[in-house]
């Protein structure tokens, strides 16, 4: 069976946020090499970029639990960053469960984020080779500490768990508009963050576990920030988003957290639909993680992990496999998300959660872009290549014809039906079951564009495309019309409602019935009834 690679990779342009995906393979005759495919443009740091901004006054000093911090005071809101929340995971740490981080003496600087996990090239200008990472920042309104502890917002970044760090998403926006506490985290990625082996403990959830471990910090410590231990929300986009599923299903993360909000990350992943992120069962888990230790020339040492620990990071991340995921049937992730949602096994708090309405455009127009042309003639080979299987091809052929010159944004409906809109709304039916939850839409067909140079078809509102609306991605905001700035500010307010009381509903933004998709469209955000038709979900709940 054709196994199709993906990586999902948020990534940074010098002026712009862009959207990198490696896109997936398809077979001869149409395959072209992956050096046909365009390379993530080339970005500027997030330290780099925030020094870019208007000169910050001087620095605000805050004392933890582990010891006292200067942060860096702006116009309105203050930032601290580089906080380390775990032991750094070298040495014999690598490949084990995190460690809490060490208490300094004296003052430590917090004026700049530390080292993002490693990963390849990409949204981290040259990638990142140093595994002393697991740090998180904290943004916070400016001025005396609130009369009522702020409600806290822990953010988890994207990046189809290969790539991604924190630092990536500058939230003053959402802190001074909500009057809220953002904190931003790493965790660990790739095969340090998700390595399986036999008898390895903690194996397959290392990245998970980070993200654990940074809650924990939270409840410890965002206090000295203002912010409320006991109102906290996990939030998350893509893997992001997929992480906070996985924390719905682990019984370790109870008590953790009081609310979820799940951007473009459906619960019901499933390896069959790769574009979006899933769970893998331990025991092909464990495959990957052979294929690495024979890749690193490791299978056959008397001790694979002493070799392994001590193989160099650039010749891991050279060495891994392109998709990464964490594993289920472990200590803690016992079950595939998907299935702890059918069974009623997971944490019963508030969830809010959406997709894009045109989730799949990206990897479709750079799926063409590499030389793969969609025409009537192509089409059911190209449907072939992502859904394996005479008859279920022929039937999504049947269902999404491709007539003319439509073809890519025919392949882009496919890609997004089959594995964020329809998901999502699954998502929704099974949470629904059990807690309160609000469901969206972000469908602004004319949103910013995530890559640079002209695409070979309008992407409409892909994958990641409301990030911008939410954060200021590489500390730049993006252009928007006065509109678009109408609807970020509307999604602000929406989102921070949430986090505050449990529900997005607020006097500042147009009402959001609970039992319908909210549509956030500029100038025209509201309810509508026609997500799952428009989505051709019935379709796709049929299809084997």
């Amino acid at each position: 069976m054709h196994r199709v690679l993906t990586t999902l990779a948020c990534t940074l342009a010098t002026l712009t946020a862009v959207l990198a995906t490696a896109r997936p393979t398809l077979p001869t005759p149409m395959s072209a090499p992956m050096s046909t495919l365009a390379s993530p443009p080339t970005s500027t740091s997030a330290s780099t970029q925030r020094a870019d901004r208007a000169t910050p006054a001087a620095g605000t000093t805050v004392r933890t639990h582990d010891g006292v911090l200067r942060g860096t005071a702006h116009d309105g809101y203050d930032t601290f960053e580089g906080i380390p929340y775990a032991a750094p995971p070298v040495g014999k740490l690598r490949w084990a469960p995190p460690r809490p981080a060490r208490p300094w003496a004296g003052t430590r600087d917090a004026g700049r984020p530390a080292s993002a996990c490693p990963q390849p090239a990409g949204e981290v200008p040259g990638g990142s080779t140093d595994e002393d990472c697991l740090y998180l920042n904290v943004t916070t309104p400016a001025g005396p500490a609130p009369r009522r502890p702020r409600p806290v917002i822990v953010w988890l970044h994207g990046g189809g768990f290969t790539t991604g760090a924190g630092s990536s998403y500058d939230a003053h926006r959402m802190a001074t508009r909500g009057d809220v506490v953002v904190v931003t985290v790493n965790y660990r990625l790739g095969a340090l963050g998700f390595l399986a082996r036999a008898g390895l403990p903690g194996s397959g959830t290392f990245g998970l576990a980070d993200q654990q471990a940074a809650l924990r910090w939270v409840r410890a410590g965002i206090g000295a920030f203002g912010g409320d231990p006991h109102n906290v929300t996990l939030a998350g986009e893509s893997a992001g988003g997929y992480s906070v599923c996985a924390q719905l299903a682990s019984p370790a993360a109870a008590g953790l957290f009081e609310r979820a909000i799940i951007q473009s990350g459906p619960c019901t992943g499933r390896p069959d639909r790769p574009f979006a992120p899933f769970a893998a069962a331990l025991p092909a888990a464990r495959e990957t993680g052979a294929r690495l230790a024979a890749g690193v020339g490791c299978s056959s040492a008397r001790n694979t992990m002493t070799c392994l620990r001590g193989v160099k990071v650039s010749r891991l991340l050279a060495a891994q496999d392109p998709d990464q995921q964490p594993a289920y049937a472990t200590p803690l992730l016992p079950r595939d998300p998907a299935d702890a949602l059918t069974a009623g096994r997971v944490h019963h708090v508030p969830v809010l959660l959406g997709s894009n309405h045109d989730e799949g455009n990206g990897w479709a127009a750079g799926i063409m872009q590499a030389g793969n042309p969609v025409t009537p003639e192509t089409w059911p080979d190209v449907v072939a290549a992502f859904f394996p299987g005479q008859a279920r091809a022929r039937a999504i052929v049947h269902e999404y014809p491709v007539t003319g010159k439509d073809g890519g944004p025919v392949f882009g409906a496919v890609i997004g039906d089959a594995d964020f809109a329809c998901p999502t709304l699954s998502t929704g039916d099974l949470l629904s079951t059990r807690v309160p939850v609000w469901r969206y839409e972000f469908a602004d067909e004319h949103a910013p564009p995530l890559t640079p140079g002209t695409p070979p078809f309008p992407l409409g509102a892909p994958h990641a495309a409301e990030l911008p609306y939410l954060y200021d991605l590489g500390g730049r905001p993006r252009t928007m019309t006065p509109a678009q700035w109408r609807l970020a500010t509307t999604m602000i307010d929406y989102w921070t409602r949430f986090a505050r009381t449990g529900t997005p509903d607020t006097p500042a933004a147009p009402p959001w019935p609970r039992g319908t998709v909210q549509s956030l469209t500029p100038d025209h955000t509201g309810p509508t009834r026609t997500t799952a038709t428009r989505h051709h979900c019935a379709f796709w709940n049929a299809l084997p």
